[in-house]
């Protein structure tokens, strides 16, 4: 079963749902079906003997906090 995550057009709810392919989702605060599917984002972990490599330095101009090259913390990747 897959976890998304939804807004409700109707109460204006954030949530996360497992869902199978047969349920059709609703709120949990409203129990409104008229939702919109969110973009997910997904988290890692990782042990103490991994390592991640940052990301090199340049800028992309779209922060207005770009300090210079690689100001943002994203590398232009965003």
């Amino acid at each position: 079963m897959p976890i998304y995550e939804y807004a409700c057009h109707d109460c204006g709810h954030a949530f996360e749902a497992l869902v199978r392919s047969s349920t059709v989702p609703e709120c949990p605060a409203c129990h409104s079906q008229h939702l919109e599917k969110q973009l997910s984002v997904f988290a890692t972990s990782s042990s103490e003997s991994a390592q991640s490599t940052p990301l090199p330095p340049s800028s992309c101009g779209a922060c207005p906090n770009a300090n210079g090259p690689g100001g943002c913390g994203f590398g232009g990747m965003h």
